[in-house]
């Protein structure tokens, strides 16, 4: 049987460490992208690095890594179809069965709280940084997909999938669930807080 893969990349990296390790030790493989890779690599774990995947390097001081036609259809593509299966055999897709992201911290950075209200049509170029288009893409895709693909956003669920897949070797399809719609209540509300960010400026 084939290792299972997981995607690491995150903002907030609480726990990420052992998280990792417990993973290592149950048999997956771990892909990732720069600073996650970097802390993961400094514990002496082993990583993938994403343009192994994706063959293209990470650039624009890291706006460009994980959106690719490589990844998105590795998380995407449905396993039980088969077209889908023949498709991802021809294009060497193998799938990720697991994310694990959270997102920029844009509703809490300070430039973003501290609004000046006389600078109307003016965005704080740091704001700007501060909003995340490759994880939002990311951690979708793996939600819309939760049949086949965990999708992790809070490090406070790290322990208790390591327990699930310690006792089961899988994670059951009512957490994947549960897991999928923690993704669109948090996407929801951080495009709502972006808007409204963009709202107080025009």
């Amino acid at each position: 049987m084939r290792k299972k893969r997981v995607l690491i990349s995150v903002w907030d990296k609480t726990g990420i460490v052992d998280f990792a390790q417990q993973l290592t030790k149950l048999g997956w493989e771990i892909i990732s992208t720069g600073g996650t890779a970097k802390v993961l690599k400094t514990a002496k774990i082993r990583v993938i690095p994403i343009e192994k995947i994706t063959g293209n390097l990470e650039v624009f001081d890291g706006r460009m890594k994980t959106i690719s036609f490589q990844i998105e259809s590795a998380i995407l593509y449905d396993r039980k179809n088969k077209k889908h299966q023949r498709e991802a055999k021809r294009l060497g897709i193998q799938p990720i069965d697991m994310v694990v992201c959270n997102l920029y911290p844009f509703e809490k950075e300070k430039t973003i709280e501290n609004i000046d209200a006389s600078a109307k049509l003016s965005i704080n170029p740091e704001a700007l940084e501060r909003i995340d288009i490759g994880g939002p893409t990311m951690i979708r895709a793996a939600a819309k997909n939760y049949k086949y693909v965990t999708v992790i956003i809070d490090p406070k669920d790290y322990q208790r999938i390591i327990e699930v897949l310690r006792k089961e070797n899988k994670i059951p399809e009512k957490t994947r669930l549960e897991l999928a719609q923690k993704v669109f209540q948090r996407t929801a509300k951080y495009e709502k807080e972006i808007a409204k960010y963009f709202k107080t400026r025009t």
